[in-house]
């Protein structure tokens, strides 16, 4: 979309113009049924979860469905910010509701820390408290649960490489999925050996595999929570590309930040003493970071007065 331009009068000597090239949010429709399957075939697991834990007396199979019905709330959470983010902008959500994606992703990376907890917990009673199970039972089941959380990551692996909510979904799909596995072969191999303390050894593996992978995705929902620029994008970059554009002399007051956990928003200040052709400046860079750095909603300040940036910003020169 070609940015707008404003003239505004000031009490400067130099005039401001602005340019904004807009994105607006949409949760993609194979996302929200992504979304929307993958609550349905959770949400009965985990009834079948409770039901054979309660018949075979399986703790395991119980702290299991505990830690798949976090995931299903957590998906909930997921599709409902997903949803959020399609809202056009209104009222005093001037940029719509698309950072309820982000405060989603970082609820789902603190979910998953909360369940590790309760695994590792589990964990240590059954070391001291081993109990027999009903190994059959309990790996049909959980062979079961490798199958539902597994075709319900695959519904997010597209998407979780450009959307960081899509990620925090798969990554709690595919961490059920190794928990679920982990279950089978312990039950197989207790089966086997008669050895009690496989279960819970295997529980606290799973439980450090779920750690790894979760800190990138708590460490990211938090940087953009908190405004910082999202890790694919090198501010540094960003200001000399803009510092090459022509005609151009400063760049300062950059700022980039996340609007949602796909889309990237950026103010900056440009001196650019000659600016005969405004419009089409404005519109060629708005499109150009729209393509070299998918920031897709720039706001541009044109300065033609370098006395002027210098006094306000001339360390950022670059």
């Amino acid at each position: 979309m070609a940015p707008s331009t404003h003239d505004h009068a000031h009490g400067h000597d130099h005039a401001h113009r602005h340019g904004d090239h807009h994105d607006h949010f949409h949760a993609s429709p194979s996302l929200g049924r992504a979304f929307a399957v993958g609550v349905a075939l959770n949400g009965g697991f985990v009834a079948v979860e409770v039901a054979a834990g309660f018949w075979t007396g399986s703790l395991a199979l119980l702290a299991d469905a505990g830690h798949n019905l976090s995931d299903v709330l957590a998906l909930l959470l997921a599709w409902g910010a997903a949803g959020l983010a399609s809202r056009a902008p209104r009222g005093r959500h001037t940029y719509g509701l698309g950072k309820a994606t982000v405060l989603a992703s970082l609820a789902n990376a603190v979910l998953l820390l909360v369940a590790v907890g309760a695994i590792v917990s589990e964990a240590v009673r059954r070391f001291a408290q081993p109990a027999p199970v009903d190994a059959g039972v309990v790996m049909v089941v959980a062979g079961l649960g490798i199958v539902i959380n597994t075709a319900t990551a695959l519904m997010f692996l597209k998407s979780q490489h450009s959307d960081l909510n899509a990620r925090g979904a798969f990554l709690h799909m595919a961490a059920d999925a190794g928990v679920s596995l982990a279950v089978v072969l312990g039950a197989l191999l207790m089966s086997v050996t008669g050895f009690l303390w496989i279960d819970p050894a295997l529980s606290i593996v799973v439980a450090l595999v779920i750690v790894i992978g979760t800190w990138g995705l708590l460490r990211d929902s938090f940087d953009l929570a908190v405004d910082a620029a999202p890790r694919r994008i090198d501010v540094a970059d960003v200001r000399r590309w803009l510092a090459t554009r022509d005609g151009v002399i400063a760049v300062h007051d950059l700022h980039v930040w996340a609007l949602s956990t796909t889309a990237t928003a950026l103010t900056a200040h440009i001196v650019r003493p000659d600016n005969p052709d405004p419009d089409g400046f404005l519109q060629s860079v708005s499109e150009g970071l729209a393509q070299e750095f998918g920031i897709g909603h720039a706001t541009l300040q044109v300065e033609t007065d370098p006395d002027h940036a210098c006094a306000s910003a001339c360390d950022e020169a670059a």
